[in-house]
């Protein structure tokens, strides 16, 4: 993958930087493996909107990608490398050896007819092959990690994400986290090996308004632009800065920096370094 500019006829397009899908193989998806995508505009069953600045955007369909890469011992060849509009790195499409098609993320430098396996027990450390994270040794790049086993990989799934192994002893392995936290997670847990594709995606601008509203993000007002009943901030003649004692949310929470992390959560005894440079 590679950004474009182009030319600077519109003041958004001056600052606008685009992804010029260089790597993608096919343009249309897999017909048995996608769903319309639903609207809801961010609200939940009671109609209540619990997501804002949500609504109309461009029509998706939702890839029914396999994160829990549970066809194990049969090979899998990599048919095409396709766009995937509901998340930033690539998915590949693999044809098994018996005929079943599924989709799966992409990692950097899969191609078109390798071969891509996943197992419970040990096989070659090559990217696309998925196994339990005990039998990979330390040092090795890893993405789509279960946090408990056969529930799917929920950690390092975004675009140019890794996750480094960092050693695996008793019942689990120590893991380094893109933030740099930390964490032991149970050594069956199975992850595949590799980076994330689409690493540059980070440096796409969108550059005008309009292109937010085609992802279906409606415009966002600052707080200090509204009126004090409408928000903590609001208020003031003329430019005002943030008024109160610390910052806070629409709701009249605490925000900007303040720990919203549960102190009595489960997983916090598996968490041996957090994030930043405080040590735990």
């Amino acid at each position: 993958m590679g950004i474009k500019k182009v030319k600077p006829i519109t003041a958004g397009r001056r600052q606008a930087r685009f992804d010029d899908f260089s790597d993608i193989t096919r343009t249309k998806p897999e017909k048995k493996l996608i769903m319309i995508k639903k609207k809801t505009g961010g609200r939940n069953a009671q109609g209540k909107i619990t997501v804002r600045h949500r609504g109309g955007g461009a029509r998706r369909y939702i890839r029914l990608v396999d994160y829990k890469r549970d066809k194990f011992d049969i090979p899998a060849r990599v048919a095409s490398i396709e766009y995937d509009p509901n998340r930033g790195g690539r998915i590949s499409l693999l044809n098994y050896a018996d005929g079943e098609k599924r989709y799966i993320i992409s990692p950097i430098g899969l191609t078109i007819g390798e071969t891509v396996i996943s197992s419970k027990n040990q096989i070659e450390i090559k990217r696309g092959n998925a196994l339990p994270i005990m039998y990979i040794p330390a040092g090795i790049a890893v993405y789509n990690i279960e946090l408990t086993p056969g529930r799917g990989g929920q950690i390092a799934r975004g675009a140019g994400n890794e996750v480094y192994v960092m050693g695996v002893e008793g019942k689990y392995a120590q893991i380094k986290m893109p933030s740099g936290e930390i964490r032991l997670i149970k050594k069956e847990c199975l992850c595949t090996i590799g980076q994330v594709s689409n690493v540059d995606k980070r440096h796409i601008k969108l550059g005008s308004a309009g292109r937010n509203r085609h992802r279906g993000i409606r415009p966002t007002v600052r707080g200090t632009a509204m009126n004090p009943v409408d928000h903590p901030h609001g208020g003031g003649e003329g430019n005002q800065s943030i008024g109160l004692k610390h910052p806070k949310t629409p709701w009249g929470k605490p925000a900007l920096g303040v720990k919203t992390r549960n102190k009595n959560k489960a997983s916090t005894k598996l968490i041996i370094k957090r994030r930043g440079r405080k040590q735990r």
